[in-house]
């Protein structure tokens, strides 16, 4: 998205099948580009969600399923996963809650290399599930939506604001190819926003800029979720699947140690 559509469109792409995804959930209008610019309009969007530690992908909209832009898809034959409350409830559809899985499935790990306490918290979060502390919704036909992992909550004058849904709506704006958000102390409101934003190519970077993304926020999202800053950026830090990794953002923001980087990409 950041560089157009001028390099896809010299190429002859009429051989693709296709398209599949992994790391970050694709947004509504990454899927949306997706479909329209690599695929032309034709080819089925495989977008996944899974962890190294389940060993396959988990949830995913089967080839011939009807695709939901923004949602990853069904749990595939052999897993069941659901969105549930913290006592293990199903949460109604439009309600979000812990994406968990019910049933042991072919490819799970027993443990993780020399944490073994880790791994145990996956079970025990939720008794009975493996819990992969991501935040979900479910819709009325069990399509699962990804919003962002539940230590990335942001806690903004009382309200929970998912990172992945300021970043959607900072993304849905005609110069944004790529966002990241983090929370940064805030001594009135607790916790702020603050956004990271990768311009497509011809898009400059200004205060003009700034103040039209902060207002398209507010006007899809709301005055709660807007960033009290913006920062446009070349790059954000990534693993080689593709995941923003927030908290070396978070980290390089407070000057705090980012912990492990050995799977930093960029």
């Amino acid at each position: 998205m950041r560089v157009g559509e001028e390099w896809p469109d010299r190429y002859n792409l009429s051989s693709l099948r296709i398209l599949g995804s992994v790391g970050e959930p694709l947004n509504p209008e990454a899927f949306e580009w997706f479909y329209r610019t690599i695929g032309k309009d034709r080819c089925p969007i495989v977008d996944t969600w899974w962890q190294t530690e389940t060993g396959m992908h988990m949830v995913t909209t089967m080839i011939g399923e009807p695709m939901r832009p923004g949602f990853a898809g069904k749990p595939i034959p052999g897993v069941v996963a659901d969105v549930v409350d913290m006592a293990g409830n199903p949460c109604p559809p439009g309600t979000g809650g812990l994406l968990v899985v019910k049933e042991p499935w072919p490819s799970m790990m027993r443990t993780i290399w020399n944490d073994d306490e880790r791994y145990c918290k996956y079970w025990n979060t939720i008794p009975g599930c493996y819990t992969a502390a991501d935040l979900a919704v479910k819709d009325k036909d069990g399509y699962i939506m990804v919003i962002g992992r539940s230590d990335d909550l942001i806690v903004v004058a009382g309200h929970n604001i998912g990172t992945a849904e300021v970043e959607s709506a900072l993304v849905s704006h005609e110069a944004v190819a790529e966002a990241a958000v983090i929370g940064i102390p805030d001594a009135l409101k607790g916790n702020a926003i603050k956004a990271f934003v990768i311009l497509r190519n011809g898009q400059k970077p200004g205060e003009k800029l700034r103040n039209d993304l902060v207002y398209h926020v507010r006007m899809t999202l709301g005055p709660i979720a807007i960033p009290s800053e913006i920062n446009f950026v070349e790059s954000l830090p990534k693993t080689r699947s593709g995941k923003i990794m927030r908290r070396v953002l978070k980290a390089q923001e407070l000057g705090m140690d980012p912990g492990d980087i050995s799977t930093l990409e960029e």
